[in-house]
């Protein structure tokens, strides 16, 4: 069933490349890119498409940064509390074998 998935996913990320290259064929024309406050030189508009796409994965992944990290964070103080824990546990079972008669 794994080497299903790895088809199933291969067959989209193809169809997926091959769209972005119809694409990026079939938009060749130069258009300059107008923001409110500058006016980018012409380029064709696959590349400011791919560039937006480049901006919106870096802005996202900074935006998440925050988010992993507090979770890594939450994760290594419960993986720490878990530890001592069973340090407790283990402590525990060993004086109840003690007191055993």
């Amino acid at each position: 069933m794994r080497w299903f998935k790895g088809v199933v996913l291969a067959i989209i990320l193809l169809v997926v490349l091959l769209l972005g290259i119809l694409f990026a064929v079939n938009n060749q024309q130069a258009m300059p890119l107008d923001l409110i406050w500058v006016e980018l030189p012409p380029a064709s508009l696959s590349l400011w498409l791919l560039i937006s796409l480049a901006c919106g994965v870096i802005l996202g992944m900074l935006a998440m940064t925050g988010i992993y990290l507090r979770l890594r964070t939450l994760l290594t103080r419960a993986q720490r509390h878990n530890q001592q824990q069973r340090k407790e546990l283990d402590r525990l079972r060993t004086q109840e074998f003690k007191e055993a008669p």
